[in-house]
């Protein structure tokens, strides 16, 4: 028999997902109709720019960004496509693939940045306290 959650646990849950999904989509909206860039887009544009020499292994991208490695070819595929990726060999490992941050690129996670804080800022960080903020980041670590 499932342990049944209890109301203030279906409570806690289904507000957790609500917001994180709220607030994802606020600030995809906000790249989007700002740079003609999706949230997912920008995250491997932000990696790969602070990644050295703005290079990084897909498998470490796909990983550090939770995705699939098949997700990860079509997200940096359609950033290929556009000019603000390309695709090397691994000088490691030549079975490997990197992602490359393009000029072309670096310059538009530049214009972005500000557009992606402004999000984060205006639909999290100001709405809370920095106690709240504490807890928050207190509790959302232990679930990792």
């Amino acid at each position: 028999m499932p342990r049944w959650l209890t109301e203030t646990e279906q409570k806690a849950w289904r507000t957790l997902i609500g917001s994180t999904y709220r607030l994802l989509a606020r600030l995809d909206h906000d790249l989007q109709s700002e740079h003609g860039l999706s949230l997912r887009e920008y995250e491997v544009l932000a990696m790969l720019s602070e990644s050295p020499d703005r290079r990084r292994r897909m498998a470490d991208l796909a990983c550090s960004l939770h995705v699939s490695p098949s997700g990860m070819t079509r997200r940096v595929d359609g950033l290929v496509r556009r000019g603000l990726v390309e695709r090397a060999v691994c000088p490691e490992d030549r079975r490997g693939s990197l992602a490359v941050l393009t000029d072309d690129g670096m310059a538009l996670v530049r214009r972005a940045a500000p557009t992606h804080v402004r999000g984060v800022r205006e639909h999290l960080i100001d709405r809370l306290s920095e106690r709240q903020l504490a807890n928050l980041a207190a509790a959302l670590e232990r679930i990792d």
